[in-house]
């Protein structure tokens, strides 16, 4: 994990804990767990309060490119991410569009030992889902690189068009930013498997929650 301090304090307070924690010089239980101070976190009740505390007024600053791209939420795994992925398209205003990918097995003899429905349930890392959601103004974050150096993989852009087969945006990071391009759906062959299946989706996720 990279920590930007840009002279804040705090940062550097976290990042020394990482440091610490990495090199295990940090106090751990019994079972091995690490208790961490107010000092250096804000615990929150519910999903509902975390989204509030990290994106307040999030209708107001959806458009504010500093403000979104100031702000993350890192989850450990791909169900957390959808989960709350969900929860913070709701709060968002607008219709919400959704892209279904088209996925095929490689290898047609074995079709049958893996269907439709089990790729379609596959949440890999680095590989967009089957099923993308999606509003106007909504921060996305490219999954491949398309265009270097201005649309590489990592690079966030803002939703200015949702259309049938292309998406419309806005860069909001890098050496295009503020250049408004177009992202088409492309092919993506994931390697780590026991088999090869091809997924065509656009390549990108919601830029609000990091895996």
């Amino acid at each position: 994990m990279r920590v930007h301090l840009h002279n804040d304090v705090d940062s550097g307070l976290y990042l020394e804990m990482l440091l610490k924690i990495g090199d295990g010089c940090f106090d751990v239980d019994a079972e091995g767990y690490i208790s961490l101070s107010r000092e250096l976190c804000n615990l929150v009740e519910s999903d509902v309060d975390l989204i509030a505390y990290v994106f307040p007024e999030l209708q107001q600053n959806l458009c504010s490119d500093q403000s979104l791209c100031a702000r993350a939420i890192l989850a450990p795994r791909n169900e957390i991410v959808n989960r709350i992925n969900t929860d913070i398209l709701n709060e968002v205003e607008g219709e919400m569009k959704e892209y279904l990918s088209m996925d095929t097995i490689m290898a047609t003899e074995l079709s049958t030992s893996y269907p439709v429905e089990f790729l379609n349930s596959l949440e890999l890392s680095g590989v967009p889902s089957h099923k993308l959601q999606l509003k106007l103004n909504v921060p996305i974050m490219l999954m491949r690189n398309l265009d270097a150096p201005r649309l590489c993989n990592g690079t966030k852009l803002r939703i200015t068009k949702l259309g049938q087969n292309i998406l419309g945006a806005t860069i909001s990071t890098g050496v295009g930013k503020g250049n408004s391009v177009i992202i088409p759906w492309i092919p993506i062959i994931p390697t780590d498997l026991p088999f090869q299946f091809k997924r065509v989706q656009f390549p990108s996720s919601l830029a609000l929650l990091l895996l």
